[in-house]
């Protein structure tokens, strides 16, 4: 189950989420806690909150006793919103994989509309997953750490073992290494360390960070070791980068994906066999 907004334009969040699992043969039930004209870096947004029909669906599934394998937590937008998925963990998540994407900013600062107390009160209930995979600047609003677009491997490790206070396991996405690099760099609160790097494409389009959750938590639930499924995650959002940078695509939208969904097929079928 994933639960997250629906944007009716730009690819993101479940627009993404529902075709990435689905390619890769998980069935996908979905909660969405808003709908939106179109993800926020639009200058123009349309947004509901569907929080209150959210909660009757919870109702519902309670009364029909439903449960379920996965859940996979990304925008939520609100301290309301946040709430619920705390609910929702409570309700439907004990004893499977919880994945949470912070999912609230990049580039240093807070996506249009999240309140400046909006990670401190997220921090507060990310300690009930399994994963989570802030971005750069969501990893330092979290532990408030200064954000700069550049880290060194011991700066990153040390941004990591914060998260690994927060959340047992701690994957730090979209990250410049260098030599034209970009990188995922995994710990857990054990020790363990894993970095997973492709290469830069030159571009940055919008929704790349949804992509990757749900590339990355599909093929976690098909038990792929966590670095080959960073490593799956990793090069298909690549490619669809690459795709969408050859068919000139305005990164507002977000990247033809649907393009790169054969090559995450035939990467997750290699690596289960």
């Amino acid at each position: 189950m994933t639960m997250q907004d629906l944007s009716c334009l730009g690819r993101c969040s479940l627009t993404e989420a529902i075709p990435v699992l689905s390619a890769m043969e998980l069935e996908t039930v979905v909660l969405p806690t808003a709908l939106l004209s179109s993800h926020t870096a639009f200058p123009d947004v349309f947004a509901e909150s569907l929080l209150q029909p959210a909660e009757e669906v919870i109702h519902c599934w309670q009364e029909n006793h439903i449960t379920f394998d996965a859940i996979y937590i990304g925008y939520l937008g609100s301290n309301s919103a946040i709430r619920l998925a705390e609910q929702v963990i409570d309700t439907f998540g004990i004893g499977i994989p919880v994945l949470i994407d912070p999912a609230f900013g990049d580039q240093g600062h807070l996506y249009r509309g999240i309140n400046e107390d909006y990670p401190a009160r997220l921090r507060s209930i990310l300690g009930k997953a399994a994963i989570i995979c802030p971005n750069l600047t969501e990893a330092c609003f979290l532990t408030e750490t200064p954000y700069f677009e550049t880290y060194n491997e011991q700066q990153y490790r040390q941004l990591l073992e914060k998260l690994c206070t927060i959340c047992s396991t701690a994957v730090l996405t979209g990250i410049d290494t260098g030599n034209n690099n970009i990188s995922t760099v995994l710990q857990t609160n054990e020790g363990g360390f894993q970095l997973c790097s492709v290469q830069k494409e030159p571009a940055s389009f919008h929704g790349t960070g949804d992509l990757w959750a749900a590339a990355f938590f599909g093929a976690f639930l098909h038990d792929l070791p966590v670095a080959d499924a960073m490593n799956l995650a990793n090069r298909f959002v690549k490619e669809a980068i690459h795709i969408s940078l050859q068919d000139h695509c305005d990164p507002l939208f977000g990247t033809e994906f649907e393009k790169a969904l054969p090559l995450l097929i035939q990467l997750l079928h290699e690596r289960k066999h």
